[in-house]
């Protein structure tokens, strides 16, 4: 659901071409399969990449939502994390190294053998620990408003003082509750 809200966010705004996303539900901690069967769903989204197009990978990783943006021809993932915690370790930064290499693999393609990754922590951090997703789905918002991809590294690359206040999540919030009860209900 929170992909379709979004792709509808990025026919209104003309970036169908330049972002991509991933369904979180193929690649989170719980019930989406083991590292590889998750790297593989990111590795087949991957390969349908159109040129200079950029992938939003949502994840849960079981309890607490993070966002990261892959860059596949150029071999590099930003993080962002709300709770402001540093590069991801362990399964994440595994999955998603595999799902590249897979798809250099696959594309042939020979250059960097490990993945490049960028943690943004200018990003607006989170506050509480109950609304990350909300923040994750503001961060990939913003990002498809800024209509310039390369805005979302000048604005989040350093840490900074932005913030969301309680009414940009509220905003965010009603959006989702309109999307959900216009095509659900």
């Amino acid at each position: 659901m929170l992909d379709r809200y979004l792709y509808e966010q990025l026919i209104a705004y003309k970036m169908v071409d330049m972002v991509a996303f991933i369904d979180p539900s193929l690649i989170g901690a719980s019930g989406s399969g083991n590292r590889t069967v998750r790297a593989q769903h990111i590795r087949d989204r991957l390969v349908t990449a159109k040129p200079g197009q950029m992938f939003m990978l949502p994840y849960n990783s079981g309890d607490h939502w993070m966002l990261t943006i892959v860059n596949p021809n150029q071999g590099t993932a930003y993080f962002l994390d709300p709770l402001k915690r540093r590069l991801p370790t362990g399964d994440w930064m595994s999955i998603v190294e595999t799902a590249l290499g897979m798809y250099n693999s696959e594309r042939k393609r020979k250059g960097r053998s490990s993945v490049m990754w960028k943690n943004l922590a200018g990003i607006p951090p989170q506050p509480s620990n109950k609304e990350c997703g909300y923040f994750i789905m503001r961060y990939m918002r913003d990002i498809i408003e800024d209509k310039d991809l390369s805005l979302f590294l000048v604005k989040w690359e350093r840490r900074g003082s932005s913030h969301y206040t309680q009414a940009d999540i509220n905003q965010m919030r009603n959006e989702w509750a309109k999307f959900v009860v216009k095509a659900y209900v």
